[in-house]
């Protein structure tokens, strides 16, 4: 596959409309600790609603640059309109970044537009993309750097986001796989485990988040583990074209002792 061709500045490639429509919904990162709303992942959606998967499906090898350009260019007009006041975290295909300067050029437009600031824009690295090239990659993360961009990597602990990822590249941000989280309060294999991740965080300066977070359990656990960044049903599902709805009330009941603890207070 070659590099993108260049018009003006423009990656020639990424340029055009789709042949289907897409939408996106919003799901909050939370920040536990502080006990608000931390950012919003934009996840790809059929304008009626319809999974990611099924949106997927239709892109081919031809579309998948005008593709990653359209959800980046769709994400942020949404996320402006709807008033959005934390971060916008928006996933990428590496592999549809061949010029990251020339690439780009429709999210800068789009964030200039529309009066986004730059540096309220994350960018989740898919994890199921397999890059050969890591300097490539590497090159990517740098460049986004430099306008004022942060970096995620995406599930990682699980598929092709892997611990040797972190030898040559510096992600700002790591979400943990929810094969890692899964059952976390109660499974001392996976305790020790995201203790590791904890540990080495620090020294790599890179912030965790917990992804998948689907029980009050795990995302006590999880709080008391050192990561409160989490992100799951728990706390709110994907909503269309739309905010979450205020998870306050989810995030105090992790506060709250577990109701056999209160019971056993009551005796």
């Amino acid at each position: 596959m070659g590099h993108c061709a260049r018009v003006a500045g423009h990656c020639k490639r990424c340029e055009g409309d789709l042949p289907f429509d897409i939408t996106m919904a919003f799901q909050p990162i939370i920040d536990v600790g502080r006990r608000e709303i931390h950012a919003y992942e934009a996840l790809v959606r059929g304008p009626n609603g319809e999974p990611a998967g099924q949106v997927l499906e239709r892109v081919t090898d031809r579309l998948l640059y005008r593709f990653d350009q359209a959800c980046r260019v769709r994400a942020i007009e949404q996320a402006s309109r709807l008033e959005m006041p934390v971060p916008l975290s928006i996933n990428f295909l590496p592999n549809a970044v061949y010029e990251p300067e020339a690439c780009l050029q429709a999210t800068l437009e789009v964030s200039q537009r529309v009066g986004w600031p730059l540096e309220r824009l994350i960018f989740e690295i898919v994890e199921s993309e397999r890059v050969p090239d890591r300097e490539h990659l590497q090159d990517i993360i740098e460049a986004y750097r430099r306008i004022g961009f942060r970096v995620a990597l995406d599930d990682f602990g699980t598929g092709h986001a892997n611990l040797d990822m972190l030898t040559e590249l510096q992600p700002d941000k790591l979400k943990l796989d929810r094969q890692l989280v899964r059952d976390c309060h109660r499974d001392p294999r996976r305790q020790a485990l995201v203790r590791a991740m904890v540990a080495m965080a620090e020294p790599l300066r890179v912030t965790l988040i917990a992804e998948g977070v689907e029980e009050a359990e795990e995302a006590r656990w999880l709080f008391e583990a050192g990561i409160p960044l989490q992100q799951g049903y728990y706390f709110a599902r994907p909503a269309l074209d739309a905010l979450a709805e205020d998870p306050a009330e989810r995030i105090d009941a992790l506060y709250a002792p577990p109701p056999h603890q209160r019971s056993a207070a009551c005796r």
